[in-house]
């Protein structure tokens, strides 16, 4: 096999599939089985400048360029050869946010991440004009906002892109987005896979900007030329020279889009849910929603259909701090353990905690969450003074508090009586089997799988995206999975359990009520305050839930990210 693997790279028979997450960026390279041959990543972290998030395109450019340069790396050691040509290549990155560019390509404001959620207004106005609902993060929001604000470079603004569309400009010269990616920018048509005209008109006369159309990138859908690598774009990703021009390139997708590639579920009555840094579950619906709503945003998948998405800014994060900081305990004491030791150990206790934690209560919220309204988030943990805290509680409340938000938004969808047979999760979260798993299938009370090639991530989901090109013309995406990527895939699926499913009721229940102490503990005027209640110097105090405890993390009131446990 390894002097088979040899050859195949050397021809130029391998798919590179390269993919920027919000604290990882990877390459993969698959062969023609779409089996992983190896893999090259980047880990590094956005920044909060001028009160927005944001990652530098140097550090785009600089990100990339390692992920790739350790994945040849890793052909050396293996094969001893490196890449001269690709049989194709896809880009896919974080969705939505704002990258404006004037007529000689420069950016004109530091890109403005999707964690970014000071679009109200505009979000607002065009969701009602538009009677459709249009989420803060998108670029359209941003777009608008900008204008709002009277933000000089508007003016300037010849086109708008998301991260995938940027990198994929630089190695083709081309300013196009997969259907998916672009559901993110502004609402699509179904029907045309192309932006909504009718939507577009309205919005042209919202906005008032000259010609709104000619901002936005053009759209392909999945298996569709999106063009090739140019020798610009090949010096780009390698400055050694050794990659020549030439490969073609599928569209560039949003991380949901390859997520749903990668759980093999584009299908209607299919969903999946990926967590990370944000957390969210798409559904491929088989019919439109009755009425927009807040929780809800509506995308499409890669090949164009529409799904419905519920995001939410706040993920596994969280989980990840705790788990740091358990893992410098057994550091300072004298045992250091490997991070995924640290979590199987954590996860393990949790699993025969309490099914409610307890009576603890912990929210994940790093940044604001528009799904339950949360302008300015805050990470709590809460406990009645009778609550039993013990480690497997702590850890479950996290756990649980990472998917109470998700399950939130989800109970919108089923009260649009969408269906959905089951979802597949996937994300470093679920490297631990057992209880995640078992626990997101309590939280929305629907059966989850782990597909054994989802541990794989978007970066290998716009691969198996950039090879579907050679088979677009015969074949619907939706078939070519099911048949050629995954027909002897193996799944494991977990059914609800009863006993997590009124433990999570009744945690769901405790986190409810505790989230007017977010707008509390982030100091929002007029936020509740005990009447009569002053502290030592006079002031009045807050008041939180009777019976709980705040235990607010101050870092991040400094807007620290924490890494994601991907």
């Amino acid at each position: 096999m390894s002097d088979d693997r040899t050859r195949e790279i050397a021809d130029g028979r391998t798919t590179l599939g390269i993919e920027l997450g919000s604290t990882r960026i990877k390459a993969c390279l698959v062969g023609a089985d779409l089996t992983v041959i190896a893999s090259g990543s980047h880990e590094w972290e956005n920044e909060f400048v001028d009160g927005r998030w944001t990652y530098p395109l140097a550090a785009v450019e600089t990100g990339v360029r390692a992920a790739y340069a350790a994945l040849v790396a890793d052909l050396q050691a293996q094969h001893g050869t490196v890449p001269t040509t690709f049989r194709a290549v896809g880009v896919s990155a974080m969705m939505h946010g704002y990258l404006p560019f004037d007529a000689d390509g420069e950016l004109l404001v530091p890109f403005r991440t999707w964690r970014n959620t000071s679009t109200g207004p505009a979000a607002a106005a065009l969701s009602d004009a538009l009677g459709f609902n249009i989420p803060l993060r998108w670029s359209i929001a941003h777009l608008y906002q900008a204008v709002l604000d009277d933000e000089q470079h508007v003016t300037q603004t010849t086109g708008i892109t998301t991260l995938a569309g940027y990198v994929h400009r630089q190695l083709t010269g081309q300013d196009v987005l997969g259907v998916g990616d672009a559901s993110g920018v502004f609402p699509i048509d179904p029907a045309t896979g192309d932006y909504d005209a009718r939507m577009l008109d309205t919005a042209q006369d919202l906005i008032g900007l000259p010609d709104l159309r000619a901002l936005l990138p053009e759209v392909r859908v999945a298996g569709q030329d999106a063009g090739h690598l140019t020798p610009a774009g090949a010096a780009w990703l390698d400055p050694t020279g050794t990659l020549q021009p030439g490969a073609p390139l599928c569209p560039p997708e949003g991380d949901a889009g390859t997520g749903m590639v990668a759980t093999n579920a584009v299908a209607q009555r299919t969903g999946n849910v990926s967590v990370g840094t944000s957390i969210f579950a798409m559904v491929v619906l088989e019919r439109a929603l009755s009425t927009p709503h807040e929780e809800l945003d509506v995308v499409t998948t890669p090949a164009g259909d529409a799904v419905a998405m519920v995001h939410c800014n706040n993920g596994a994060s969280e989980i990840g701090s705790w788990a740091r900081v358990f893992g410098r305990f057994a550091e300072a004491a004298g045992t250091p353990t490997d991070a995924d030791t640290v979590f199987r150990t954590l996860l393990d206790e949790a699993a025969t905690a309490d099914p409610d934690a307890g009576g603890l209560l912990a929210v994940n919220y790093l940044a604001g969450e528009p799904v339950t309204g949360v302008e300015d988030g805050r990470p709590l943990l809460l406990r009645a003074p009778d609550a039993r805290f013990t480690l497997g509680n702590l850890v479950r409340a996290e756990l649980m508090g990472a998917f109470a938000t998700l399950a939130i938004g989800m109970e919108v969808l089923h009260a649009e009586g969408v269906a959905v047979d089951r979802m597949t999760a996937h994300g470093g979260l679920f490297r631990t089997p057992g209880l995640p798993q078992r626990q997101l299938a309590a939280a929305l009370r629907v059966p989850v799988a782990l597909e054994a090639t989802a541990s794989e991530g978007g970066a290998w989901g716009i691969a198996v995206l950039a090879a579907y090109l050679e088979h677009a013309a015969d074949t619907s995406l939706a078939e070519y999975l099911d048949t050629t990527v995954f027909g002897s895939a193996a799944s494991d699926v977990v059914d609800p359990e009863q006993r997590d499913v009124d433990g999570f009721t009744a945690y769901l229940d405790r986190f409810r009520a505790a989230l007017p102490i977010q707008a509390i503990a982030a100091g929002v005027p007029g936020a509740t305050t005990t009447p009569g209640a002053t502290t030592a110097a006079g002031e009045p105090t807050t008041a939180a839930e009777p019976g709980l405890q705040a235990e607010h993390d101050s870092s991040a009131d400094a807007h620290q990210q924490e890494q994601d446990v991907n």
